[in-house]
């Protein structure tokens, strides 16, 4: 059986022969919900790159878990890093976007409010929507076994994309009319890939413009047009193996 995951607020000082403890939330889960008893493997991440493998030592109240370390593991920075900006969809599309993103590899999912965006991000009702794309990365992450957890940062302006798109070592947008296929693009060895996924209703002639002033190129994924909260898991996927970090 694959031993169950948990976050753990800091993971410093981990060592092999070492006991940390596991609580709050997460611990309460493993305690309450997963019923885990001493003895049982369990593995811990950080979000941040580092993981640890051990079992159960000690289990105590409702919400409380030492772990004996059995291994310490140190997740690389990655390299290319990819990085998709994703247009804001309706209804929780916005979730599985990051969601299916995350499982297939992504290394943070920007937030846009593109022109043509039916939902904007405003208020309470952004701060909130942007704390479920950030939990739903965080989940993600641990049902996928990542030590690394994709960044979502604030939503970001069109002005705010193009800033991060000048400074990228590769800098493209997904549109239906691009002239070069993503899968023939030329990709760099390292650095950041930094893609756009527009919304339903496409990016706007303003936004590529100000984007190809930036240094982003239109590419196509295939000759099917998919919707926002897919394509962007699609184009990861395709550069995580052109990439070679699937390899």
């Amino acid at each position: 059986m694959t031993a169950p995951v948990f976050v753990a607020d800091s993971l410093a000082g981990a060592a092999a022969g070492a006991r940390v403890w596991l609580e709050g939330p997460e611990g309460r889960h493993a305690v309450s919900v997963r019923r885990l008893r001493v003895g049982e493997p369990v593995v811990l991440t950080d979000g941040h790159g580092t993981g640890v493998q051990g079992t159960v030592a000690a289990v105590e109240g409702k919400d409380r878990l030492q772990i004996a370390v059995d291994e310490v593991r140190q997740e690389a920075a990655p390299d290319p890093r990819i990085t998709v900006v994703q247009a804001l969809p309706k209804g929780d599309r916005g979730e599985l976007a990051v969601e299916t993103m995350t499982e297939t590899g992504v290394d943070a999912v920007v937030p846009w409010s593109a022109s043509r965006c039916i939902t904007q991000w405003k208020g309470e009702r952004g701060l909130k929507a942007l704390g479920k794309w950030r939990s739903t990365a965080r989940e993600a992450g641990k049902q996928s076994r990542r030590l690394t957890f994709p960044e979502v940062p604030d939503a970001m302006t069109t002005k705010q994309v193009a800033r991060l798109l000048a400074e990228a070592a590769f800098a493209g947008v997904l549109h239906e009319e691009g002239g070069e296929p993503l899968a023939t693009a030329q990709l760099p060895a390292s650095g950041e890939i930094v893609l756009v996924v527009g919304p339903e209703g496409g990016v706007s002639a303003e936004e590529l413009a100000a984007f190809a002033e930036a240094g982003a190129r239109p590419y196509r994924l295939g000759p099917s047009v998919l919707r926002t909260s897919t394509a962007g898991t699609a184009a990861a996927a395709l550069l995580l193996g052109r990439t070679g970090r699937w390899g």
